[in-house]
């Protein structure tokens, strides 16, 4: 039976058999395969293609159209890439030096793990795990393998932040006494379905849902709002978040992670076919600065609900997204993944800095450097920072939903969630949320055990941060 799909697979096999032929890499010339081309992925292409000396030899997806798509632009310039649906395909090519990863997340830690087995070196987008447990097999991959991982972190390129950072370290504001993590991004509800929605034929969905639990579709939309879901995404807090919190690590000076973490939250506001929480709040405790970290999906009110909520979302201190430093003459407010102010006890700016770094560029200049060094997020980074994800939503999938006074009352002992508790409850009431009606989850103080790579005394979260994977897309042996 001739279907769209058989269609689009005759396009895909002559398009492919123009594809450049596997010979030795010239000296002068790297060439990359992008993996996932919905979203990030199509801004990997655009940003590789701009990097002199870097090709894009072979593009992936496991959704046809998008993949005949991310080539049509492609092939209106003088590139004429391969086109896989297969990602294993992409590791056999032998005129392949690289692949960057713009998967969902359940993906990332095994086609990493595949990709350095392979010998080819890796721009993995964030978290660059889906699971605790995946951190220590990927890093092992990439050491026994030699390969150059980057984590898709974009930040830590940024030299204004850099600067900033280096400014604020030798006392220019004194004392740091707390760092404020904040996401404030517009989520409206992503609709509430019936039954079962049909895949389309374009989409191979075995590969599409790979280590994750083949089920059927329980939402409208395939792409994009897998985010929501903790089979294949980590929420808001592993989506955006994750960016905030590597740079809140990189401010306190992280190596490690935190002695405990404890989240509270919940999804409210609508109903729809979402599970992770677009309201939430978080406690590391590193020491000696904690770090307090937020996410809010709903506007400032429910007036600003019924215009445009990216322009309605709440402020701290005129940060939406990015990361607040407390100190003791002042704050530095570093703000998205480019930019940063410091201002002085009463809020007037002292100094501000603007630059946009390149991560795509640093990655290439380690790869044909062979230096870690030349990365601007090394994959150590990026598991440190997946992992204060994965450990917030542990704490969070393991919480008990309390009312408004007992939720208060069970955080009267912190001097730092209390109030900010206080603020979240008030920004809910705003937005027409009736906590008599709709509780908030308070989750367990997640202790960690850094010799055992666990937390202590917590069987459901240590089974949450283990993962899982089906098969046959198990995590190989490293």
């Amino acid at each position: 039976m001739l279907t769209r799909r058989s269609l689009v697979r005759g396009t895909l096999g002559a398009l492919a058999s123009t594809r450049l032929p596997r010979l030795a890499r010239p000296s002068d010339e790297w060439r990359v395969a992008v993996v996932g081309l919905n979203g990030r992925g199509a801004e990997h292409v655009e940003a590789l293609r701009a990097l002199p000396g870097v090709r894009i030899v072979a593009l992936c997806d496991v959704d046809d159209t998008v993949l005949l798509h991310a080539s049509k632009k492609l092939r209106e310039g003088d590139q004429r890439p391969g086109l896989h649906t297969d990602f294993r395909e992409v590791l056999e090519r032998r005129d392949v030096d690289a692949v960057t990863l713009a998967t969902p997340n359940h993906w990332h830690a095994l086609q990493t793990i595949w990709a350095c087995q392979a010998g080819k070196d890796v721009y993995v987008e964030k978290p660059v795990t889906h699971s605790f447990g995946e951190g220590e097999r990927v890093l092992a991959a990439a050491r026994k393998h030699g390969r150059l991982v980057q984590s898709g972190l974009q930040a830590r390129a940024s030299p204004a932040i850099r600067a900033a950072l280096e400014w604020l370290q030798v006392g220019n504001l004194g004392e740091v006494g707390l760092v404020r993590g904040l996401v404030y991004e517009p989520r409206p509800s992503i609709g509430k379905v019936k039954g079962y929605q049909k895949i389309p034929e374009t989409i191979d969905y075995d590969q599409w849902c790979g280590p994750a639990p083949l089920q059927p579709l329980r939402r409208a939309h395939l792409h994009g709002d897998w985010h929501w879901s903790y089979a294949t995404g980590d929420g808001e807090l592993g989506n955006q978040g994750v960016h905030q919190l590597d740079v809140a690590c990189w401010v306190l000076g992280a190596e490690a992670l935190p002695a405990s973490v404890t989240s509270l939250g919940a999804r409210l506001g609508y109903e729809d076919d979402g599970e992770t929480p677009n309201a939430q709040l978080l406690f590391y405790a590193f020491e000696p600065v904690p770090l307090l970290f937020e996410v809010r999906g709903l506007p400032r009110n429910t007036a600003a609900q019924r215009g445009d909520w990216r322009a309605g979302m709440d402020q701290f201190l005129g940060v939406k997204v990015g990361v607040v430093v407390h100190c003791a003459g002042g704050t530095l407010r570093i703000t998205g993944d480019s930019g940063a102010v410091a201002c002085d006890e009463a809020g007037k700016e002292i100094r501000r800095w603007e630059e946009r770094g390149d991560p795509f560029a640093s990655w290439i200049a380690a790869c044909q450097s062979r230096k870690a060094e030349d990365l601007c997020a090394e994959l150590e980074v990026g598991v440190r920072s997946s992992a204060l994800v994965h450990l917030g939503n542990a704490s969070q999938r393991t919480a008990r939903a309390l009312p408004k006074k007992e939720l208060l009352t069970e955080l009267a002992s912190s001097s730092t969630l209390t109030p900010a508790c206080q603020l979240l409850l008030e920004h809910l009431d705003a937005n027409g949320v009736d906590l008599a009606k709709h509780e908030v989850a308070l989750g367990p103080c997640l202790v960690l055990d850094p010799a055992r790579q666990c937390v202590r005394d917590n069987a459901a979260a240590n089974a949450l941060l283990a993962g899982s994977h089906r098969e046959p897309y198990v995590l190989p042996v490293v």
